[in-house]
């Protein structure tokens, strides 16, 4: 793995945080690192509040939103509220769905496309449940702003639309009544990056801002914002950044029961990570193996009671979904092998009988093996198959897909992630033309994983005042990263070993010099053992974090990697 140790900002930049702030060099550095270069920049970074969020009215028709959302509420309208199958889209949904009751709404319908017979997006058949429904006013969540042909289609059926997505559009825009994406060209909206889940609740913000209410009245809501936020990956700056915090503080503190349910032996301390590595996967699961409705009705519970039951339901789903995607990935691997591709410029594999939901994490998987770009196929209907396609750090596997098109019949995504549908006997050509393409397009640099590096840090500074300081630094996600250290001249004191079910994780005791020894957990790195036994000094890569266990403090380096 190589090392990409990040420029040391001005020592301008970090003398005046240094004075400004009371901070030491180490914690100047990281927040320079960050963008974060005066005492308001640090005052806002470290303490999120309601305030910082942006006028809501600042993005492209949202007052023709909330006209219509207004007149929906005072006529007693009927709506459907309508998302995609994933954790953005499901709590999307419950979001407006309990917002809207909340404002008097009897009839409102949340309505899930079912993954496999409708797949992504504003279906013709959630349209017709719709008018069959006598439902004339549908609000999609985390979709539509590419659906030209459904928008249209539901025009004729008399069915006004209100389109909530945070994906970048196409050159025309659908013809809804209102189409709310900060990625719009000729949307003002200050900030990009939020998810659907955060578009609506900027509907819901401007709604009681219309009403002449006030933010705080819709702040428990943002425990739905904070888990969408983690799931879908998206900027952990600005906007995010807020919502995500004050989120977790909802979560934290007063989480409503669906979500309670699936925080189990956890039921406070969450933090960005316990919601992409635990909550998110069991919310998708309901999608993957069974329905997301099934995500909504959990996340809708209005009891613990009933909240225990389906999540119980919900973990069996995600059971299911663990053992058939580690079946499948062991199939992947021996497919690989078989066909002596392990040189490959790409991984591109298919057979009949794989499950469809699971693909995706199916992908990421074989990278974690053959570090490269990669599509998985399965059947999704009979003669066409569809895959999942995810791609390692700088190459773009949507350009890739794009130049391949002569074999699709269709694709989207963007550039690390990309859905891809083609007939089943264009199979080996798209895979020769595919494997093609991405021999003479990546680069070298592309081929080997990275580890971006903040900052050396000597293991007499990691005290409980800079864990302190870390930890206000979450909530963390993509661009503002927990912080990663090095350290050289690292000893093993000896006790090393291998621990895990599989015996793939290391746990170790370093020590630097004069320090006192510090305990660290490798999780994957177990190959690394025999680098201890062999060298005398070492340099370790990590994350310094505080180790809870039986009610117990202490300090623990988690490694990323050992040289």
């Amino acid at each position: 793995m190589h090392w990409n140790i990040k420029d040391t900002p001005p020592h301008e930049t970090t003398a005046h945080l240094i004075e400004c702030l009371g901070v030491d060099a180490v914690v100047a550095h990281l927040l320079a690192q960050r963008g974060i270069t005066t005492f308001e920049g640090a005052r806002a970074f470290f303490r999120p509040h309601i305030g910082q969020l942006h006028d809501p009215f600042l993005m492209q028709d949202m007052d023709k939103a909330v006209r219509r959302l207004q007149q929906a509420i005072d006529q007693k309208e009927a709506v459907m509220v309508y998302g995609d199958y994933d954790v953005d889209g499901t709590t999307s949904v419950s979001l407006l769905t309990h917002f809207l009751r909340s404002q008097g709404l009897e009839d409102v319908t949340p309505y899930i496309p079912d993954r496999y017979a409708e797949g992504y997006g504003l279906s013709k058949k959630g349209i017709d449940t719709a008018k069959a429904a006598n439902i004339n006013f549908m609000i999609a969540m985390d979709c539509g702003v590419k659906a030209i042909e459904q928008v249209a289609y539901a025009k004729t059926m008399g069915i006004e639309l209100i389109i909530c997505d945070h994906h970048t559009p196409a050159d025309v825009l659908p013809d809804a009544l209102a189409v709310l994406d900060p990625k719009r060209g000729d949307c003002a909206y200050p900030f990009k990056d939020l998810c659907g889940c955060g578009v609506g609740f900027k509907l819901m913000q401007a709604l009681l801002q219309q009403q002449g209410k006030e933010v705080n009245e819709i702040i428990a809501y943002l425990d739905f914002v904070a888990v969408a936020i983690a799931a879908d990956i998206v900027p952990m700056i600005g906007e995010n950044r807020t919502l995500a915090f004050l989120g977790l503080q909802q979560l934290n503190t007063n989480p409503r029961p669906g979500l309670k349910a699936l925080m189990r032996d956890r039921p406070t301390g969450q933090i960005i990570s316990d919601l992409v590595f635990g909550m998110a996967p069991r919310i998708n699961a309901a999608g993957r193996m069974k329905h997301g409705l099934d995500a909504v009705e959990l996340l809708l519970s209005p009891s613990d009671e009933q909240a225990k039951k389906i999540a119980q339901e919900v973990e069996t789903y995600n059971t299911s979904r663990r053992e058939v995607e580690q079946e499948i990935t062991k199939e992947a691997l021996v497919q690989i092998a078989q066909k002596k591709e392990g040189n490959n410029a790409t991984n591109v594999v298919y057979a009949p009988h794989w499950h469809k939901g699971v693909i995706g994490i199916v992908a990421s998987r074989l990278i974690e093996t053959y570090y490269r770009p990669t599509l998985v196929f399965a059947r999704s209907s009979e003669g066409v198959l569809a895959a999942s396609a995810r791609s390692v750090r700088g190459f773009d596997v949507y350009e890739a897909i794009d130049a391949c098109r002569a074999h699709i019949i269709q694709f989207g995504g963007h550039k690390y992630a990309a859905g891809v549908t083609i007939e089943e006997e264009n199979y080996a050509a798209f895979k020769a033309a595919f494997e093609a393409q991405v021999a003479q397009t990546i680069t070298a640099a592309q081929k080997k994983q990275s580890l971006d590096i903040d900052v050396a840090l000597p293991l007499t500074s990691i005290t409980p005042k800079l864990l302190r300081i870390l930890k206000q630094m979450e909530p963390f996600g993509p661009e503002n990263r927990s912080p990663i250290f090095y350290t050289e001249g690292v000893v093993d004191n000896g006790n090393a070993k291998l621990v895990g079910q599989d015996k793939s994780h290391l746990k170790a005791r370093f020590v630097q010099g004069s320090s006192s020894p510090m305990d660290a957990i490798g999780f994957g790195l177990g190959h690394k053992m025999d680098l201890l036994k062999k060298r005398a000094s070492l340099r370790i890569a990590y994350v310094a974090e505080e180790n809870v266990w039986q009610g117990n403090v202490s300090v623990q380096l988690r490694l990323k990697d050992i040289e």
